[in-house]
């Protein structure tokens, strides 16, 4: 696998407003030393700024790593939306179907598209608040449909939650949508894995592309070399990043949740991007990478 010179690690978040203190962005350099806090505006970053950010002022030749899922399942039914005549074929159509209805939601929100009368069907909206269509036959458990990718982070001792569910605090659905209208109006501007092939280094942009991260991952391949997984203070945090073969940050005291996943997973990208099964997942087809996308990091 060819070398980055940057990994860019993005904590996101879909909660409805402008500005989010849930959204936290870290830098590995690709030679050494530690990850870095990219310092946020006023307020805590705004979608729309994190999207300029990876448009305009990507360092170049830099592995980006959002935690947001891509895509919607896909591979059990045939279909993200069995049924509904709309239903997109592959992922880079449904980025735009829901960018194109969510059209006059502010800050990349996505809440026309789970109000819409057939796509809310297919989502748990609440607690006792699930759509007709949320377990269907193929579903695999209570818990909803989930894509090839995170049945094999279930392998790898994570907890994915399905990206149609819209409850609790490790629900993804909505950052997963939200994240999606980014991606549709970053078309042209920034591959994404596995969807594009990985740009040459030299190309013109600096050979820069995204990919779908879980922070869960790198926590827990961190704790499989004996380090915890939650990371409550920075001491706490820089014995994870000592175990990931990372120096450790120069802060002291408590640290909150998204800047501690964003700064191991920029430190856990670096090291995982030069392995070369990390590129290619045994259960990963075209047709999946087509629709479904992937994890980065998960076999």
């Amino acid at each position: 696998m060819r070398e980055f010179d940057h990994f860019l690690a993005i904590d996101w978040s879909g909660a409805k407003g402008e500005r989010h203190r849930g959204i936290a962005l870290a830098i590995a350099d690709g030679k050494g030393g530690p990850p870095v806090l990219v310092e946020p505006p006023t307020g805590g970053w705004s979608r729309l700024e994190v999207m300029e950010l990876l448009r305009d002022e990507l360092p170049v030749n830099t592995l980006v790593g959002a935690d947001l899922g891509i895509s919607l399942p896909f591979n059990d039914c045939g279909a993200f939306f069995p049924g509904w005549e709309d239903s997109p074929r592959n992922a880079k159509a449904l980025w735009k179907l829901v960018d194109e209805i969510c059209a006059d939601d502010p800050y990349l929100g996505a809440n026309s598209f789970l109000d819409h009368p057939e796509a809310r069907r297919f989502f748990r909206h609440g607690k006792g608040d699930e759509g007709d269509r949320f377990h269907l036959p193929q579903a695999i458990s209570r818990a909803g449909r989930f894509r090839e990718a995170e049945i094999a982070q279930w392998r790898q001792k994570c907890r994915p939650v399905s990206n149609f569910n819209l409850v609790g605090a490790a629900q993804v659905g909505k950052s997963s949508l939200t994240g999606m209208r980014m991606l549709h109006q970053l078309t042209g501007h920034l591959p994404v894995w596995p969807m594009d092939k990985v740009p040459e280094k030299r190309i013109k942009g600096g050979g820069s592309m995204l990919v779908e991260i879980y922070t869960g991952l790198a926590s827990r391949e961190a704790a499989d070399m004996g380090a915890r997984t939650k990371f409550l203070t920075y001491a706490d945090l820089n014995d994870a990043l000592e175990a990931l073969g990372s120096p450790p940050v120069d802060r002291w005291g408590e640290v909150d949740d998204h800047s501690s996943d964003a700064l191991l997973t920029a430190a856990w990208l670096r090291k995982a991007a030069s392995e070369d099964e990390r590129w290619e997942p045994r259960c990963l087809t075209a047709e999946i990478a087509w629709t479904e996308g992937w994890t980065f990091g998960a076999f």
